[in-house]
């Protein structure tokens, strides 16, 4: 029988954002699907539930909403523009917003596909009715918990009508048990360093034709590099049990769609639900991906079901190898020194985003890292594309308890099911400065969660180096650290104060260096075991720190103190900061996207 590949397209809409001139990554995603899609961004009615009376009440069955609200947008901003509200909030808040869709045409192959609506990220608590009927997650939630990955919804045939309403109820509050970044809670108050809440309906949502079995957007790649195969994990999703072949075929990225490099197919016997599966492929003579070469590949990867009916998914990768040894680290078995500069991208927009990244590397930076924070997955794909390294951070928790460890867990885990594919993501990050982890060095049950959490993150994605709490109190087990690199926060303005913190930091001084000893635990000899990065330093412009002031004054400072850095064996800096964001005016990037000092002054080659 011939293999058959619906074109699984959407009819044309005043709404629809037409992806077939546009198939690079039209949408907040990683992996994307050779299919169409209806965006349900724009105006969708609001209301603030300031009773929290809405469900009792059924909402969601009917209601007049007195506002508007343009979504993809903050609950904050409107709350701001509503009649009557208030602007801000301060302990919960609870907002429903609500809109009509059309049933969408479908084509012919209606018995192989079904409708899913996917947030490209939404929450901290996130409910959904179609036509005043409960929606539950594809993982099976019926309040979806997070605000910064995505989540979808299949959508029953006997629940849709010509035309359907989508209600949206959406929750948060100031506990300090779930992750936040550096947005206020209970614990940490807004001003400083820390922001005001930006949570809701951040992100776009989507209706698409997906087939009932398919592969999901989620693909991890591993490679080693030395044995020429590449490692991924795909996760399938099932309605109708059977025998099934899973094909990955990789291309050149820069060619078309007709000659892959390899093909490799797969047998699988697979039940209803979801199942993730490691595939392996070999591939001799690839092209690796560096900062200099970001050499990236194609995968086109489809699941056959008996019939030939093909569920196909397409992604980018590309392979390398990051590895500390000793006091450096190895890119691609090559030394590499890490120029980087702390990025917190708040409330900019994915242009704005796009903006930064470039302007960073036009710094001198070879590595970003993305401050405790979610961002649009096209940053990823915009990393792989430009040569930026990545380091990814967990949101942060405010308070160390048991339920606070499995809301960051949950985080990590959703987060690492979408970031698989990137070669540009080489460091994470679970905790930093004990934010959520304050009693690390007294409480043994936080201690053993950071323990297990690093051991997860080493046997399960060998591709990341990991760093256990960022900054300070880094842990030790019998004289093993468990975090890959030593890092160090140091703030000081003054030269001669920062040559001698390095020469303490180097030689080994692991309690006068930082705010809190770098160590806690059992006892732990640095000698050099590993690599050594001061992850936070710089600052210049903070207000009432200190130092020098005007561009011309912050830009020699920068370069005096990264002579001192690489003078010494240390394995890589973060400057603080890319951008100003409220309070903390320290960037060096100013509101457009601009160069506030002359370009490559972070590059510690001495190239500008």
């Amino acid at each position: 029988m011939d293999s058959l590949q619906p074109n699984l397209g959407l009819s044309e809409s005043k709404e629809e954002v037409n992806s077939k001139d546009n198939f690079i990554n039209p949408l907040p995603r990683a992996v994307l699907r050779p299919n169409a899609f209806v965006l349900l961004d724009g105006e969708w009615r609001f209301a603030v539930d300031q009773e929290d009376c809405g469900l009792r009440e059924g909402w969601h069955l009917g209601h007049r909403y007195e506002d508007t609200a343009q979504w993809p947008g903050s609950v904050e901003s409107h709350m701001a523009d509503g009649r009557g509200q208030h602007v801000t909030w301060h302990n919960e808040v609870v907002v429903w917003y609500e809109r009509e869709f059309p049933l969408p045409q479908r084509d012919k192959q209606l018995a192989n596909s079904m409708l899913q609506l996917t947030f490209g990220a939404c929450g901290y608590e996130t409910r959904v009715w179609l036509n005043g009927i409960p929606l539950r997650t594809i993982e099976g939630e019926e309040i979806h918990y997070g605000e910064y990955t995505s989540f979808s919804y299949e959508l029953r045939e006997e629940n849709l009508r010509e035309v359907n309403r989508l209600t949206v109820r959406i929750a948060d509050t100031m506990d300090a048990d779930i992750p936040r970044g550096k947005q206020e809670s209970h614990v940490y108050k807004r001003g400083g360093i820390w922001y005001q809440t930006y949570t809701g309906a951040v992100r776009s949502v989507w209706l698409e034709t997906v087939e009932r079995n398919r592969l999901r957007s989620r693909i991890s790649v591993y490679s080693l590099v030395e044995d020429q195969l590449i490692r991924f994990s795909v996760t399938t999703r099932i309605h109708d049990p059977g025998q099934y072949t899973v094909r990955l075929m990789v291309y050149e990225r820069e060619g078309d769609l007709s000659e892959p490099i390899t093909t490799s197919d797969f047998t699988l016997r697979l039940e209803a639900g979801q199942k993730q599966q490691r595939l392996v492929v070999q591939m001799p003579e690839t092209k690796l991906w560096s900062p200099e070469e970001p050499n990236l590949y194609k995968l086109v990867a489809q699941l056959i079901d008996a019939d030939g009916y093909k569920a196909e998914i397409r992604t980018e990768f590309g392979l390398r190898k990051i590895e500390a040894k000793g006091p450096y680290i190895y890119l691609n078995d090559k030394l590499i020194y890490l120029d980087g500069i702390l990025y917190q991208p708040g409330t900019a927009t994915f242009e704005e985003m796009k903006g930064h990244m470039h302007a960073m590397k036009e710094l001198g930076c070879n590595l970003v890292r993305v401050h405790i924070a979610g961002v649009d997955p096209r940053i990823y794909n915009l990393a792989d594309e430009m040569g930026l390294l990545l380091w990814v951070e967990v949101p942060s928790p405010h308070n160390s308890s048991h339920k606070s460890r499995e809301n960051h867990w949950a985080e990590l885990m959703q987060m690492l099911a979408l970031i698989g594919t990137h070669p540009s993501v080489v460091i994470w990050s679970l905790y930093n400065e004990d934010w959520g982890a304050q009693d690390i060095a007294t409480n043994p049950h936080t201690r053993k969660y950071i323990i297990d959490t690093y051991h997860y993150m080493r046997i399960n994605h060998p591709q990341f180096l990991v760093v256990d709490n960022d900054g300070w109190n880094h842990v030790s087990l019998e004289g093993r650290l468990k975090s890959d690199l030593l890092t160090a926060h140091v703030y000081t303005p003054d030269l001669e104060q920062w040559r001698n913190v390095l020469d303490r930091l180097v030689a080994g001084d692991l309690d006068r260096v930082a705010v809190h000893p770098l160590v806690i635990g059992d006892p732990y000899f640095y000698r050099k075991q590993v690599p050594l990065i001061v992850s936070e330093w710089g600052g210049f412009g903070f207000v009432d720190y200190g130092g020098p002031s005007t561009s011309e004054d912050r830009a020699e400072r920068i370069r005096q103190f990264k002579r001192e850095l690489r003078n010494r064996p240390i394995a890589g800096d973060v400057y603080t900061q890319a951008t100003n964001i409220e309070e903390e005016k320290n960037g060096l990037i100013d509101g457009n996207g601009k160069l506030a000092v002359p370009p490559g002054v972070l590059n510690s080659s001495g190239k500008e």
